[in-house]
């Protein structure tokens, strides 16, 4: 299985970073893709990647809770990087729009999105988008740009079936990961109901633990359950789940 989406190189893993790679790896989870978040995360994740090259995958960009007033030195960094030496990227990510926590910096969010998608067309890379309280924001950028199709996923889904269905005809996966299987989840709907060679694992750690972890420091080892759960939830076999989004996951991403 492929772990789309984990943040090992953060400091909750500062304690035991090597055993948590080897606890994934044991688990069946060979492969991990690290997001960058902004210019501080970048050290660490280049660090981690150089460490374990079978393993792990980088991508590049600006996180948009990180977009502030001062994201344009943000992301003349993340430019440099991707167009210095592109072949290290397997997407540009993670990227998108967060009106979550803060909405006061929604205009240089629309930017720095739009500036990344388009550098992700020019580098014929998908996108990874983090997308919180944004949706409708998000459509409405994307068909301002008005490109045929688009590369990439919905990172951590947190939208409605009918917003999934949007995505997925827009060309995008579904990035599943931990909150499927949360009582009462309405991803399980969306899990359920999209076609499965849309949907990626995911785990987004140390984030989102899945049950029976939640509330915990989530893992990769940890990514087995959420490919049980999406199993139970569409009435198949495990590893028909495993294959269908590993294959899925090493076209978008070129593996």
């Amino acid at each position: 299985m492929i772990d789309t989406h984990c943040h090992l190189y953060d400091e909750a893993f500062d304690s035991d970073r090597a055993e948590a790679v080897a606890r994934a790896i044991a688990a069946g989870v060979d492969t991990m893709l690290l997001p960058a978040i902004d210019s501080h995360s970048h050290a660490q994740q280049e660090l981690l990647a150089t460490a374990f090259p079978n393993h792990f995958h980088q991508m590049m960009g600006l996180h948009p809770t990180s977009v502030d007033d001062n994201y344009e030195s943000e992301l003349e960094i993340v430019h440099k990087k991707l167009f210095g030496d592109p072949g290290r990227y397997v997407a540009i990510g993670e990227i998108g729009l967060d009106l979550y926590w803060d909405k006061s910096h929604l205009d240089q969010q629309l930017d720095a999105l739009r500036r990344q998608i388009r550098w992700a067309r020019e580098l014929n890379l998908p996108v990874c988008l983090h997308v919180r309280k944004a949706h409708n924001e998000l459509f409405g950028l994307l068909r301002d740009l008005n490109f045929n199709t688009y590369r990439g996923v919905m990172h951590c889904f947190g939208g409605s079936l009918q917003e999934a269905h949007h995505a997925i005809e827009m060309g995008f996966h579904i990035g599943i990961g931990g909150v499927v299987t949360f009582k009462n989840a309405t991803l399980a709907e969306v899990a359920s109901a999209v076609p499965l060679d849309r949907i990626l694992l995911e785990t987004d750690a140390p984030y989102l633990a899945p049950v029976p972890h939640r509330g915990q420091r989530n893992e990769s080892a940890y990514l087995p359950l959420v490919a049980e759960k999406i199993a139970v939830l569409r009435g198949i076999d495990v590893d028909e789940v495993a294959c269908a989004t590993t294959l899925a996951a090493q076209r978008l991403f070129s593996l």
